[in-house]
């Protein structure tokens, strides 16, 4: 198969002059290839690179096909209209504008007859059939406008698509949608995400880590398998390495102690007197060549540890693994933190939730579920008090604390130590260290400003801040926590919330984290 794209030798840094990736060396022709990778590494900046809006610092982009974008930021420009957001305003003012009787010959030679029949299908296939082209973009809810985007790569079809986070914010009929034009898509496709469900329906996974970047065939499921085995060996071969030098070392060390004491012992032997000159300079001479031997053979014995040693660490990514615990939330199993009792709110004219009733005792964990619009996250502020209802009743049984997607709790321009502090005024400085720390905030990580945390070090700092006070909330609130993760980040925090004694009442739209997590109920608006 050709190639649509080829990079050779690529590299990126940030404006500072951090490498981001190099010596990265692809093609990609018709498939579908999804690009994981820390937070931070450079996936969206390779796509940008790919895209000819800013240039590598080192290496080359072939382009022998034509490349269509899906950018994660899809906010339309102040006065567009959804003709501007396809793609196709100007086509169709061209066409507008012949059928008005009023076209002239530039008119004529570009006009598209075929683009309103595709427009309309392309419409249909991501859900806005009957949308008007002219109506504003600006009057599109967030899921729409993804779907407009959508549509507009359907009707231009190049043969290749880059898609930076294609599911971020979308419920699940979105969601499913991108997977859906995916699966029908016959040209080729670069999906930057961490959406577990999208990455299993990739025919190859391509990695970006320290190590350098790294191919596996496959989707999702067979990468972590295969991504598992490799960290484990590597880790493995490390730890031998290690024990290895460790020998190497302790084994050159008697040798020189040995060869210590038989040169102690031939001096002593020496002074004792009697023995020719001749023969003791024999004796002096054997003895230094044997250290010398000994010392040379010792020093290419350490060499080849050291080498075994430095290969097997450069076989293992040198980042720091994101793992802690949270404390007891003591809530006792038959307690009720929360009980909705035919429940309604709105800001005035239709309500946005109505006559919603749910109760959770104990450490139960609920979902809330339904598409974008329903009133998911007003819920979400009604359970922790943040609103009150217009009718109904709300009864809170204890603690509870609400993290939303950005964790906005956090003020960016405090830092960790800092909106520990203001969010826990009884806490002391030692206390708020302390407490910081068994979320791996330790020492100077602590003064990290919170406007420059990574979507998994904000919602770590989050859980902190409400999780490590004195007496830690019984109901844990989560909207939508894994949208500004990455994997490694969403594995760690499934785990720690997996281990949680609380309760937990959480918005999401990813089916492997409910899953990880332990929901047990499911509650659909």
């Amino acid at each position: 198969m050709s190639a649509f794209l080829t990079l050779d030798h690529l590299a990126a840094r940030t404006p500072d002059g951090r490498p981001l990736f190099e010596n990265l060396t692809l093609a990609f022709g018709p498939e579908r290839t999804g690009l994981v990778g820390r937070n931070g590494v450079g996936k969206s900046t390779l796509l940008r690179v790919i895209a000819g809006e800013i240039a590598p610092s080192v290496g080359n982009v072939g382009v022998s096909g034509r490349i269509g974008v899906l950018r994660q930021n899809l906010a339309p420009p102040p006065g567009a209209s959804v003709a501007d957001l396809l793609g196709v305003a100007e086509a169709l003012a061209c066409l507008a504008r012949i059928e008005a009787g009023e076209g002239d010959e530039a008119d004529f030679s570009d006009a598209d007859w075929t683009l309103p029949a595709r427009l309309e299908q392309a419409l249909a296939e991501v859900g806005l059939e009957g949308v008007d082209p002219s109506r504003p973009a600006a009057t599109l809810s967030g899921g729409q406008a993804t779907r407009a985007a959508l549509a507009r790569l359907l009707v231009e079809a190049p043969d290749l698509i880059l898609l930076d986070e294609p599911t971020n914010n979308l419920d699940s009929e979105g969601r499913a949608l991108v997977a859906q034009v995916l699966r029908g898509w016959r040209g080729g496709a670069l999906v930057v995400s961490h959406d577990r469900d999208l990455l299993r329906q990739m025919d190859r996974i391509v990695e970006l880590s320290s190590l350098g970047p790294k191919v596996y065939g496959g989707g999702y499921d067979l990468y972590a398998e295969r991504k598992a085995e490799e960290q484990a060996a590597a880790e493995r071969d490390l730890a031998a390495a290690e024990r290895d030098s460790d020998r190497v070392a302790r084994e050159a060390q008697a040798a020189r102690e040995k060869q210590a004491r038989r040169d102690g012992a031939g001096k002593r032997f020496a002074a004792k007197g009697g023995t020719p000159k001749i023969v003791l300079g024999m004796m002096a001479e054997r003895a230094q060549n044997s250290g010398a031997r000994g010392e040379a053979l010792a020093e290419r014995q350490r060499e080849a540890a050291a080498e075994r040693l430095e290969s097997a660490r450069e076989r293992v990514e040198q980042v720091r693994e994101l793992g802690f615990t949270l404390p007891s939330a003591n809530l006792p199993a038959g307690r009720t933190v929360l009980a909705l009792e035919d429940v309604s709110f709105g800001y005035g004219g239709e309500p946005i939730l109505k006559g919603v009733s749910l109760r959770i005792t104990g450490p139960e964990r609920m979902a809330i579920t339904g598409p974008n619009g329903r009133g998911k996250t007003t819920l979400l502020r009604l359970a922790a008090g943040r609103v009150e209802p217009t009718a109904g009743t709300v009864t809170r049984g204890g603690s509870a604390a609400l993290l939303d997607q950005r964790t906005a709790l956090l003020k960016d321009d405090e830092t960790i130590l800092q909106n520990f502090q203001r969010l826990n005024p009884a806490a002391t400085q030692n206390d708020a260290h302390a407490a910081l720390a068994r979320f791996l905030f330790r020492n100077t990580a602590a003064h990290q400003v919170a406007g420059t945390l990574s979507g998994g070090e904000r919602l770590r700092a989050g859980l902190a801040c409400v999780l490590a006070r004195a007496e830690p909330p019984q109901l844990l609130i989560l909207d939508e926590p894994t949208n500004h993760l990455d994997l490694a980040s969403i594995v760690a925090i499934e785990m720690a919330l997996a281990a949680y004694d609380g309760a937990m009442l959480i918005v999401s739209h990813d089916p492997d984290f409910l899953r990880a997590v332990g929901v047990e109920r499911n509650v659909e608006l």
